[in-house]
């Protein structure tokens, strides 16, 4: 619960905060990069926001780019959405019986505990390149969502369950009244957050693993070939990507969830 109440106030302050401001934050933090770029003057260290931009405009003319992309967002998501339902699934399982809690816990705690790297160095031996940022970002959406779908389950009201319980209401009317209204707030935290855990470990997979078209590819042969702009420019992609993705997805699943609240209560 103080996870979702956290989250409502940094929303609430987010919302408050003018447009201006915060334009104006990142304009000091172009210029302050401007300014370093020009007392180092040499692109190969650290090239300009300019030159970054002007090699991004040029990236994104070409069919290349926008298929690189695409593929490493295929991968991604495909391992962030089996993420989720597993996840999601093995929440129940686990409130639904108690022999199926303790043998997922101890899995739930070495996914937790074990480095992102260490995953990736092990699938490369077990899997195919072109699946590794998929089987990542899988690995690590499991346990955030497992963690907080249980935490979301578990804050469902005893009273209104034991009045649901005394007035025989049926099984998706309990869910729809008294574990929806608790589970929706951690289902939303956990959205953004595996979201974001996936993209940058699928793109750290793809660093390590370079599978054919991957951004993480894009960003290793950058490294290895000192094409500093480049790199740059990629991992401005990164970014960007995955500030879209998060409003993308997060305004999507809160359109749906509203819509069906509506519908259910027709």
């Amino acid at each position: 619960m103080m996870t979702s109440i956290t989250r409502d106030r940094a929303n609430k302050t987010k919302q408050k905060r003018p447009r201006w401001m915060q334009v104006c934050a990142v304009l000091v933090w172009l210029l302050l990069w401007q300014a370093a770029a020009a007392a180092v003057s040499l692109p190969l260290l650290l090239p300009s926001p300019v030159s970054v931009a002007a090699r991004l405009g040029q990236l994104c003319i070409t069919l290349e780019f926008w298929s690189t992309v695409a593929n490493s967002l295929w991968r991604i998501l495909q391992g962030f959405v089996l993420g989720m339902l597993i996840g999601t699934l093995l929440a129940w399982m686990g409130w639904r019986w108690a022999f199926a809690q303790a043998m997922i816990r101890p899995m739930i705690g070495v996914l937790k505990a074990t480095p992102v790297a260490s995953f990736i160095i092990l699938a490369l031996v077990w899997i195919k390149t072109e699946q590794l940022a998929m089987v990542i970002s899988f690995i690590m959406v499991l346990p955030l969502v497992y963690n907080n779908m249980r935490a979301g389950i578990d804050a469902a009201d005893q009273k209104l369950l034991e009045m649901a319980q005394v007035f025989g209401l049926s099984r998706r009317k309990v869910f729809r009244y008294c574990y929806l209204p608790a589970i929706w707030p951690f289902f939303l935290s956990a959205l953004t957050s595996a979201l974001g855990f996936a993209w940058k470990s699928g793109i750290a997979a793809e660093v390590l693993a370079r599978p054919t078209k991957a951004i993480g590819k894009m960003i290793y042969d950058s490294k290895i070939y000192l094409e500093t702009t480049d790199l740059f420019a990629w991992t401005l992609v990164v970014i960007l990507m995955s500030v879209l993705l998060e409003k993308v997805v997060v305004r999507l699943v809160q359109w749906a969830g509203k819509r069906s609240m509506r519908v259910n209560s027709r």
